[in-house]
């Protein structure tokens, strides 16, 4: 039996996608799939290395880094449409004071860190200081101990950061959508292994296709299990306003404006000189 091996993070939004595979509750035919979890930037790093999975689940903003061993799918997406990561601070302030000033970031590899350095601009750049997001509330201890003066909040912590007195400075993802004509915003993404193959790449697409499917007509369940896990969020509505955001029908395909999206980000990151040139948009069956 052929094993696929796929890495996620542990954020509500991916489990939601794979939780048909994890627990065994599609039939995966010839396939066994061998799932790990990482956080966010990690998965990146794991992504450009010698050991990276058939299937990996990764920052849109790091996807021309490893466009050369790696093709996207055209499912599996998260997108912030209208809404995105947050930029939170212990008090109100207005976005111009984010230049110069110390953020806290979940990643340099991450989408949030390149399209807040699109919004911030190059002249007065802001000083990225890396904070991990397990335990998911480090990046809100630093900005309340001062080690720095805002933090950049992606995945639920864009949803819990009132809960720590932090105040909003800007969503990018509003942003994004003011300066794009309403396009959505492509933050995170899962790519294949183009080494695989094309009848393998095309069978395992279509089973992750299926899983997510899965979690959409069984959506109610699927909250329940991921409470069971005991994440970040405590109950089922922030769960369920959550995956409203992030794991919906535009994650069973971008469409055509999903697929603008990613090209439009990549061509004004070119513009802006934070990416050398254009990836592949060759997206999987």
């Amino acid at each position: 039996m052929p094993v696929i091996t796929l890495s996620c993070s542990p954020d509500a939004d991916d489990l939601f996608m794979v939780r048909a595979l994890l627990e065994g509750q599609i039939d995966t035919g010839p396939y066994r799939f061998e799932i790990g979890m990482s956080p966010t930037d990690a998965l990146n790093g794991l992504a450009a290395g010698e050991a990276a999975p058939d299937v990996i689940a990764l920052s849109v903003a790091h996807y021309p880094a490893v466009a050369g061993r790696f093709q996207l799918l055209p499912h599996g997406g998260s997108l912030g449409e209208g809404y995105g990561p947050v930029v939170v601070g212990r008090r109100p302030a207005p976005i111009s004071a984010l230049r110069g000033a110390r953020i806290g970031i979940p990643g340099s590899t991450t989408t949030a860190w390149l399209v807040l350095r699109l919004l911030i601009g190059s002249d007065q750049p802001a000083e990225p200081v890396t904070i991990s997001i397990v335990p998911h509330a480090a990046i809100f201890d630093a900005v309340k101990e001062g080690r720095v003066d805002y933090g950049l909040v992606i995945h639920e912590g864009r949803l819990t950061y009132e809960e720590h007195g932090m105040h909003s400075i800007v969503d990018i993802g509003e942003w994004w959508s003011t300066q794009t004509d309403g396009l959505p915003l492509p933050l995170g993404a899962n790519a294949i292994r183009r080494g695989l193959g094309d009848e393998v790449i095309r069978d395992v697409s279509s089973l992750y296709r299926r899983s997510i499917q899965h979690a959409l007509t069984h959506r109610d369940d699927a909250i329940a299990w991921l409470l069971a896990r005991a994440g970040p969020l405590k109950t089922a509505e922030q769960v369920s306003e959550y995956l409203a955001m992030y794991a919906n029908q535009r994650t069973l395909d971008y469409g055509p404006a999903g697929v603008r999206g990613l090209r439009v980000l990549f061509e004004r990151a070119v513009a802006a000189g934070l990416l050398a040139q254009m990836p592949p948009l060759d997206l999987a069956p």
